[in-house]
């Protein structure tokens, strides 16, 4: 008996259609991220080619400290937020008023430690300062876009994302056309687009981000580090010197002019960066509810999509990052820039990238199962391999020969991470 035609033409569109709305979420959650690479994009090359050598190297290392600050904020507020969902399936009130506590604490914990950075590295204490309100703000705003996700409002997030580079563009594009762009100028620029950016949520959020209801404590807070947090920070400090060593070592040791020239390709493949930290925030919700549900099909489903998702931004920002080198050099590269090394060092970061936007999507249904103390372990082994290599090749080789021993420790973090997201699958198949 003949299958009948709707039944057949449904059978084909049910697919087509999950993944046409697939692919708007991803748009609609990677249209923010864009956003914001675009605009710390053109803003690295106001400053590279306005500024001095050693001015770019701040402002590089700025772009590196403060997206640490903002994960640490991603592992204290939103890793708890998701294990709420997973446990009742919506935010609690009284966890949101003791998370927006803490988060103050933490945007406090931000400015110190990225002004006292700045400050031992040799910036002036005005602009270490405006850097350091920046890297609070962005904690801050950072929190609201984990709100956003986890209360299903992906578009205010968004909204955020292209606000803040909106703002960013239009006040560093006015202190460069005024001839009046500064490291303190660029970085009063960039806490204005931080903490103007947060004007997308909700005013209800943002009231009570500012001044928390009573209905949380920040005592309450104290559980919550010990049983879960306390892990996932570990995981992002240990992660952040597997992946940043060099960034650390190369300023420190060096000075920020030798890490100027590294930071030319965390420069151009900062897309892949910024979508793989902002991605997470979509994906870790979802895979908490369906791993609630007990629908497992669902969380593998949610990793293959994302790590096509990774996959297809990496592809697209090496090619646009090698056009540039090929075509345009001029744009990103220079006086006193070598383009020879500019390609060697794209090179081994477009190999790192890819590590990570292969191993992403198995971390963040780690981080959806509660898995934190697994995965700062593979974090700290890493971390230590990195450290230790990353070392011994820059003052063996130099500070592109260091950019190797990163390489290094991200093969050690994906080969932990798959090794244990494949016993999970195991164990909940």
């Amino acid at each position: 008996m003949p299958v009948p035609t709707a039944i057949v033409s449904a059978d084909i569109a049910a697919p087509r259609n999950r993944i046409l709305d697939r692919a708007g979420r991803y748009a609609l959650s990677a249209a923010g991220p864009v956003c914001m690479s675009g605009a710390h994009f053109l803003a690295a090359v106001l400053v590279l080619h306005t500024l001095s050598p050693i001015h770019f190297g701040y402002f590089s290392f700025v772009m590196t400290v403060v997206p640490f600050c903002v994960s640490a904020a991603a592992a204290l507020i939103g890793a708890p937020t998701t294990i709420g969902i997973r446990a009742r399936g919506h935010v609690d009130a009284a966890e949101l008023a003791t998370f927006q506590k803490a988060n103050l604490v933490l945007a406090a914990f931000a400015f110190a430690v990225v002004t006292v950075s700045l400050l031992a590295s040799g910036l002036r204490p005005s602009a270490a300062l405006m850097f350091g309100l920046y890297g609070a703000a962005m904690s801050l705003r950072w929190l609201g876009r984990v709100y956003a996700y986890a209360t299903d409002a992906p578009g205010r997030a968004a909204a955020s994302d292209a606000l803040y580079g909106a703002l960013l563009v239009a006040g560093l594009g006015a202190l460069y056309l005024l001839d009046r762009l500064s490291m303190t100028g660029a970085a009063i620029v960039l806490f204005v687009a931080a903490a103007g950016s947060m004007a997308a949520f909700r005013p209800r959020y943002l009231a009570s981000q500012f001044a928390p209801s009573g209905q949380g404590r920040l005592s309450a807070y104290a559980p919550v580090w010990r049983d879960l947090t306390r892990w996932s920070v570990l995981g992002v400090a240990a992660t952040e010197l597997t992946i940043n060593a060099h960034a650390y070592f190369v300023t420190f040791f060096c000075g920020p002019s030798a890490f100027a020239l590294l930071a030319l390709g965390s420069l151009l493949l900062r897309p892949v960066a910024v979508v793989l930290a902002a991605l997470p925030d979509l994906e870790r919700p979802a895979m908490a509810r369906a791993m609630a549900k007990g629908d497992i099909a669902a969380v593998l489903r949610s990793v293959k999509e994302f790590r096509t998702a990774a996959a297809a931004v990496l592809a697209g920002t090496t090619m646009i990052a090698a056009a540039l080198l090929l075509w345009f050099p001029s744009l990103v590269l220079k006086q006193g820039y070598d383009a020879a090394s500019a390609w060697i060092i794209l090179a081994i970061f477009a190999a790192i990238m890819a590590l990570r936007a292969w191993r992403t999507p198995d971390a963040v249904l780690l981080q959806a199962a509660g898995a934190f103390q697994p995965l700062a372990a593979i974090g700290m082994k890493a971390s230590l391999v990195s450290l230790a290599a990353t070392l011994v090749l820059l003052f063996a080789f130099g500070p592109i020969a260091s950019l190797l021993g990163i390489l290094a420790g991200d093969l050690v973090m994906n080969a932990g991470i798959f090794a244990r997201s494949r016993a999970w699958v195991l164990s909940h198949g």
